[in-house]
């Protein structure tokens, strides 16, 4: 359910109208029962919400476009938190449901797992001392090779066929700090995410992945900095003597324009904004998080808990919708995958 405080319920909600969904799974809310009425209150939609206690009663459970399913797995504290604002109580709420939601899907409940958004200040006010989801998602899952990958699916960039992702090296660290994080073996292994997804998750045989420069014109031959022939091009060879089809490291100004043209089908990028900003530009509302490198899908919208728009019924949920649909097509390949 994500922060109660913000948009998640209202996007959850508004999502759950559209019949692609209930076409391809079977949608259960984690969070409080309440909230969730609020929200369908808030948007005057016309469905019911159905409170479950215990996953024993999943079996029973029948979503539907006018019915929601929410197992109650939050205390009741977080429904006298104002709405918009940042507080401990919605908080710990949000990181007690996200990890309900992984364990239970570690255990086989769930096939999936489909976040709305949470405040990392709420988070921290909380004394749970994440950056954000993936961070917990990677701890919680227990693994330390995870990325974010920031994507569009095909419809959004037509000559795609599997849809474009960004595979981001380093992510919720200061701008300062990514010259000392960035190495060849952390470039080497977004690469080998990126296509591990691209193959295993979207069905491709070869994917092609391009990597982005970190400085301006790929350094010009080291005029703007060193960083490409010192540390992104021994990862580029490292990944061609693998048999992956990568190349780079490109100057990142033309580079999007060249994958949502259907020259590639992932990029690396170096940052969170070298990586988000374009995507985002190609289709905001549209853009999935999908995190990769664990024994779990997760997909994500890529939008935050907007404060300022919170509880105001105009949140745009198309984002939750793709972030759906996503979760269930992966999970889907991966069920016939094991069959």
């Amino acid at each position: 359910m994500g922060d109660a405080a913000g948009v998640g319920p209202e996007v959850i909600v508004r999502s759950w109208a559209d019949p692609r969904i209930h076409e391809l799974c079977q949608p259960i809310v984690l969070g409080h029962p309440e909230v969730m009425r609020r929200a369908a209150q808030l948007v005057g939609a016309d469905c019911q919400i159905e409170e479950l206690t215990d996953v024993s009663q999943l079996g029973e459970a029948r979503p539907a476009v006018n019915k929601i399913p929410c197992l109650s797995v939050v205390g009741d504290n977080l429904l006298e938190v104002p709405r918009g604002t940042i507080d401990g109580r919605t908080g710990r709420a949000a990181y007690e449901a996200v990890v309900r939601a992984i364990d239970d899907t570690l255990s086989g409940v769930f096939q999936a797992v489909v976040t709305a958004p949470i405040s990392k200040a709420a988070l921290h006010a909380a004394g749970h001392l994440y950056p954000g989801h993936t961070e917990i998602l990677a701890e919680r899952c227990g693994v330390d090779d995870f990325a974010m990958m920031l994507y569009l699916p095909h419809a959004e960039v037509p000559r795609c066929p599997a849809g474009l992702g960004v595979v981001h090296v380093t992510l919720h660290i200061a701008l300062r700090d990514v010259f000392d994080c960035l190495t060849t073996g952390a470039v080497l292994a977004k690469c080998r995410l990126a296509t591990r997804v691209l193959r295993d998750g979207f069905g491709l045989v070869r994917p092609r992945v391009g990597v982005c420069a970190l400085n301006p014109h790929a350094g010009e031959g080291g005029l703007f900095g060193d960083e490409e022939s010192r540390v992104i091009a021994p990862a580029v060879d490292q990944a061609h003597s693998e048999g992956l089809d990568v190349t780079g490291p490109f100057p990142t100004d033309t580079l999007m324009g060249r994958a949502r043209d259907g020259e590639f089908d992932a990029l690396v990028a170096m940052y969170h904004d070298q990586g988000h900003i374009p995507l985002k530009l190609l289709g905001m509302h549209r853009a999935v998080n999908i995190t990769l490198g664990l024994p779990i899908i997760r997909t994500s919208v890529a939008h935050g808990t907007a404060f300022d728009r919170a509880w105001q019924g105009s949140a745009e949920p198309s984002g939750m919708v793709a972030a759906i649909i996503t979760a269930a097509q992966l999970a889907s390949r991966q069920t016939a995958g094991h069959d």
